[in-house]
């Protein structure tokens, strides 16, 4: 791969020069950048091709690497660290308690807050101490193509915006709901951030009993949501659509807590992500009747 080589502190000012190969990453060895360069370009030297990443799987969330799973080996964090070079690698064990906070082990580097970018959104978190849905994204994209200007939509379980900033983007007017205030803090912040302050009105504080009014639309992004779908239905009507999101080998049969409300419905059932062995992510995506 032909390379120049370029202070590492001006890596970023580089990046969209016409001679530069964004198909291949810098590679970075002290303060030094080797910046790929696009062929018929002059270039410095070259360096052989990055071996394949062939070790533990890891997602980034902004600058920061979250391994699940088992707690990987020292090995395998510094076969991640050499590859991916993060600012930290952190072990998520689980998500504990109602406000789904995670239980993490730093294994290296540090964490701290991070601006993550997302279809276009910037989230701002902690991801040691509030919990990132990535394996939602075209979930989360989904959204943003369905839902029409002017709805009025209820995300029950907001997290840091995850849902609530899509909608609004899309026009909705969102009536954000989350009870972890450390989660809220940051929802606050990136309503701000993404500039949809006049159509997002968020809450701290039990979902089921901030619900108000009626809604045309409730997302429903909790694995235990279906418990709630009898709170939410007190506030639906005739054409409102849910999106209860499940977790198991099957998406739990919710047609009786419907019918028991006065509704009809009309249930298409996806799978977002595997979640283990046999175990789904599942939306049902429920229309009233």
């Amino acid at each position: 791969m032909n390379t120049r080589i370029i202070p590492l502190e001006e890596l970023e000012s580089v990046q969209n020069l016409d001679w530069v190969d964004n198909c291949h990453r810098p590679y970075i060895s002290g303060q030094k950048a080797y910046v790929p360069v696009r062929e018929g370009y002059p270039f410095e030297c070259s360096i052989p091709p990055r071996k394949p990443y062939r070790g533990r799987g890891y997602q980034m969330i902004g600058p920061i690497a979250v391994v699940h799973g088992e707690k990987p080996t020292q090995e395998e964090v510094a076969e991640l660290v050499r590859w991916q070079r993060p600012r930290g690698v952190i072990w998520l064990k689980s998500f504990q308690g109602v406000t789904r906070t995670p239980h993490t082990e730093l294994l290296a580097g540090s964490c701290g807050e991070v601006v993550h970018r997302e279809n276009a959104i910037s989230f701002r978190l902690d991801p040691s101490r509030v919990m990132f849905a990535q394996g939602n994204r075209e979930e989360k994209a989904r959204m943003q193509r369905i839902i029409a200007k002017g709805e009025r939509v209820a995300d029950m379980y907001a997290g840091i915006g995850y849902f609530s900033i899509p909608a609004a983007l899309a026009g909705a007017r969102v009536h954000a709901m989350e009870i972890n205030p450390v989660a809220f803090s940051y929802l606050e912040e990136n309503i701000a951030g993404n500039g949809v302050e006049s159509r997002v009105f968020p809450e701290c504080g039990d979902c089921k009993r901030l619900l108000c009014g009626r809604y045309d639309r409730f997302i429903m992004g909790h694995f235990g949501s279906a418990a709630m779908l009898p709170a939410a239905l007190e506030h639906a009507l005739p054409g409102s659509v849910l999106h209860v999101h499940s977790a198991g080998k099957d998406a739990p049969d919710i047609t009786d807590r419907i019918s028991e409300a006065g509704f009809g419905s009309s249930i298409q059932c996806r799978r977002v992500k595997k979640t283990g062995p046999g175990q789904w992510h599942h939306v049902q995506d429920v229309t009233l009747s």
